[in-house]
């Protein structure tokens, strides 16, 4: 039975007038019918706020939902995936213009209770039905997952949801749960304990527009780690990142602004590439709009093109000082400036290593290649995604040491200039003449 609202004409013009808009009904609703099963449909109390556009007021309703698991006897440290079905809104199209298919994408949370305590986002695909006018919101699904932190029973309540549409304008119409929590839909019963990751996050918001930011918070992260925050769309990780680090308690705060149409998720992890040991999500994102082509428009593109790593030198001679004859000592000079250009993209850094061969004189004398030692130094141009990191100081010998590098990350590249100190330990009575070695330079 649904209640009855009288209003006046004016509003549903504005609405009508609006296309996009997602209006509102108040509706009742039951439990689903068929056989039992271990989740439940459940009713609960709905506030739901129309778009300012379409001047009506807030609307009180009654939401029909059920949430379902992948797993309802998961172990400590699997992920969970949950299905949060809104079987029936809180609202219908009180106009009697039709909406058209595919504007409408959904996203809300749920909430855990019991052994393992927060909110998961749930977000789901831009898909809907046409809607006649007067006719009721279909049903819609939103997925996220969730890993288990805690042997025991493990409670699921469907909390607030958002349904946004994205036709002639991107509007919302947030529902949220009156005296949360909602019932109890499903229960999993976790087993199990011992080493878990207990890396988590959260995100301000489960959607948005193409190009705005959303905040992410995380928590028990590696206290100074640093933390890459980014999007994935399935087991690929989108052109959407930033960078956070930990602080004392391994808690950050990062804000990410996400443009890629393909996100749908977003996770941190430590470390230069994804690690589900080392980090956390991926939790539900939707990108809403922003993206369309509006008609009379053109759409341009253009194509960055990777470059390669290469290096070149200020020259290719090193006059090192002279020693005396009994003496010996430090024989020292500076090594030609190396510039590093890592114009590839992507998530590689490099490494430059160097090693020299025997220093060899007249009458065949030498002096060993673990007589040459150095003391390296790098800059990084202002700019540049990845910061450059001197070598140790110490021998270079025939085994080679590290003059600079560069570390993994999520993205990688930039220009950079690598000096070093050289000395070389003559030993005293050494024979008088000219002394040669050759220092080979390697960049990977």
């Amino acid at each position: 039975m649904r209640p009855t609202m009288r209003r006046s004409t004016e509003p549903r013009r504005r609405w009508a007038a609006a296309l996009g808009i997602t209006a509102l009904v108040v509706t009742g609703g039951g439990l689903l019918g068929g056989p039992a099963q271990a989740s439940v449909a459940v009713d609960f109390p709905t506030h739901c706020i129309p778009p300012p556009i379409a001047g009506i007021p807030p609307i009180d309703g009654t939401t029909t939902a059920q949430i379902t698991v992948d797993n309802a006897t998961p172990q400590v440290g699997d992920t969970v995936a949950v299905t949060y079905t809104v079987v029936v809104p809180a609202a219908s199209n009180p106009v009697d213009l039709a909406l058209p298919a595919d504007i409408m994408t959904p996203t809300g949370k749920v909430t855990l209770g019991g052994a393992q305590s927060g909110d998961l986002t749930v977000a789901g695909p831009k898909k809907n039905p046409p809607v006649p006018g007067k006719g009721a919101f279909p049903s819609f699904s939103m997925t996220g997952t969730f890993t288990v932190t805690a042997p025991g029973a493990i409670t699921l309540s469907p909390g607030d949801y958002n349904i946004h549409t994205s036709y002639i304008m991107e509007l919302d119409t947030p529902c949220t749960v009156t005296g949360p929590p909602a019932p109890v839909s499903e229960t999993v019963v976790a087993t199990g304990g011992g080493q878990v990751n207990e890396r988590a996050v959260q995100l301000s918001a489960a959607s948005g527009q193409a190009g705005d930011e959303v905040t992410v918070t995380g928590t028990k992260f590696t206290p100074g780690a640093g933390i890459t925050v980014a999007g994935r769309d399935g087991d690929a990780q989108t052109g959407d990142t930033t960078t956070a680090t930990a602080d004392g308690s391994g808690a950050f705060t990062a804000r990410l602004a996400v443009s890629d149409p393909d996100t749908t998720g977003i996770v941190a992890y430590e470390g230069g590439a994804w690690d589900a040991e080392k980090g956390a999500g991926p939790l539900a994102y939707t990108v809403t709009g922003g993206g369309e082509i509006p008609d009379g428009s053109q759409q341009l593109t253009t194509t960055v093109r990777a470059g390669t790593l290469s290096m070149t030198q200020a020259g290719d001679s090193v006059q090192l000082s002279g020693v005396d004859f009994g003496r010996g000592g430090a024989s020292t000079g500076d090594l030609r400036t190396v510039t590093v250009e890592d114009f590839r993209g992507g998530p590689a850094g490099w490494s430059l290593t160097g090693k020299v061969t025997d220093f060899k004189g007249p009458g065949g004398a030498r002096i060993s290649a673990d007589a040459l030692g150095w003391t390296p130094s790098c800059a990084t141009k202002p700019g540049s995604p990845s910061t450059c990191a001197a070598g140790s100081a110490g021998a270079v010998g025939s085994a080679g040491a590290t003059l600079a590098s560069t570390p993994d990350g999520a993205a990688t590249g930039g220009e950079f200039t690598v000096d070093a100190g050289l000395s070389l330990d003559v030993p005293a009575f050494t024979g008088a003449g000219s002394y040669a070695g050759v220092l080979t330079l390697t960049l990977t």
